[in-house]
């Protein structure tokens, strides 16, 4: 079964789609007020699919359920991952993927964004989609799954166009955690789009500005003249 979703269709008929996943605790309206700030009305007509995370109990939260796209134990980078978690949360994006397939819409003409948790689960899912996507957003966020992407990638992506955007102040995800899995994805020889903000774990106004530049770029084929 399909995760529930906020969507959005910038015009009847879309050609293109952007499936966003949120962070920790947060949930598929979360993204949702950004729609009219990124858009460019010259770009091809889009769906953008917010999906909810399932409700799991969250370790370093007290184990709080709350929505959340896989446990954490701490924000320690030796800490256990949930690896069983992250697993179930690529193959429900893989889910979201294929109903886009159903509506017309193949992978090559897909976007994965996400931030902070919902980011790791776009990175991981999107480098191991086995058909070609369009670009992979990541925002406030680290790679996880680290030690099996290498031989669990996809070639069909290892040209993706990939955007990070990340906080120099950010207090969750702390910035050196991203550099050194933009570096690890570098050594794979991925295209990294990368850029820092004055923020802390947020987006900011430049940010949407450089990712609707970014966006146009990818959406650019699909765009009719």
């Amino acid at each position: 079964m399909t995760l529930p979703a906020v969507e959005h269709e910038t015009a009847a008929d879309p050609v293109c789609s952007i499936i966003w996943l949120h962070g920790l605790g947060a949930d598929g309206h979360d993204f949702a007020p950004i729609v009219p700030q990124l858009v460019d009305k010259t770009w091809p007509p889009l769906r953008f699919v917010f999906p909810h995370a399932p409700v799991r109990p969250v370790t370093i939260n007290n184990g709080m359920s709350m929505r959340a796209w896989y446990d954490i134990a701490a924000f320690d980078l030796n800490a256990r991952q949930d690896e069983a978690g992250m697993r179930a949360s690529i193959a429900e994006l893989e889910t979201l993927v294929a109903r886009e397939h159903s509506r017309g819409v193949p992978s090559e003409r897909i976007v994965l964004v996400g931030f902070s948790q919902g980011g790791a689960i776009a990175l991981a899912g999107g480098l191991r989609h086995v058909e070609k996507l369009a670009g992979i957003v990541a925002l406030s966020t680290y790679l996880p799954l680290q030690a099996s992407l290498a031989s669990e990638r996809s070639m069909a992506n290892a040209s993706t166009p990939i955007f990070w955007g990340h906080g120099t102040a950010d207090p969750v995800v702390a910035l050196q955690r991203g550099i050194d899995s933009r570096d690890l994805l570098q050594s794979l020889d991925y295209t990294v789009d990368w850029h820092t903000y004055p923020m802390a774990h947020a987006v900011c106004a430049e940010e949407i500005a450089a990712l609707r530049d970014w966006l146009g770029q990818q959406l650019k084929p699909f765009t009719p003249s």
